[in-house]
């Protein structure tokens, strides 16, 4: 796991932490999950943010999620889920995430046609986050551009 978190941008890891996170934070997870491997990265930068794509493989472990210890051990052929996940972060110092969509389930789940295309439409919407027409909008930000009929 080391050796593949060197190869990764800050915003490659954060994306990576952030759908563990999304994953454990399901119901029907009972298990702590490792990355066991991350491919399909995608990562653009244009003038609205950077969009980060990639597909996280996950091995189960013996550890329950309750009670998380240090060395968990990777269960062999046990639930290996893939995650789709396509982040559009700003451009600020500390990027901050405009969009975000992850789509997690069992690796051929996700080799579906419908599904597939389902995550294709989602990560596109994702990765135009921020640009032109749909801008960032914040409550009040046109409050005053509008006096009152006279």
């Amino acid at each position: 796991v080391a050796a593949v978190a060197a190869g990764q941008s800050p915003l490659q890891r954060r994306v990576v932490r952030d759908v563990l996170e999304y994953f454990h934070g399901r119901s029907n997870v009972h298990f702590l999950f490792k990355e066991r491997e991350v491919d399909g990265v995608i990562e653009r930068e244009d003038p609205s943010g950077t969009f980060v794509q990639l597909r996280l493989g996950l091995a189960q472990t013996a550890c329950r999620k309750r009670a998380p210890q240090r060395h968990c051990r990777v269960l062999e052929n046990r639930r290996k889920p893939t995650c789709l996940a396509c982040y559009k972060f700003d451009t600020s110092d500390i990027p901050k995430v405009l969009d975000k969509y992850h789509n997690c389930g069992p690796s051929h789940h996700l080799a579906v046609k419908e599904i597939r295309q389902r995550d294709e439409a989602e990560c596109r919407a994702v990765e135009e986050a921020g640009k032109g027409g749909d801008a960032l909008y914040l409550p009040g930000m046109f409050a005053f551009s509008r006096g009152l009929p006279a």
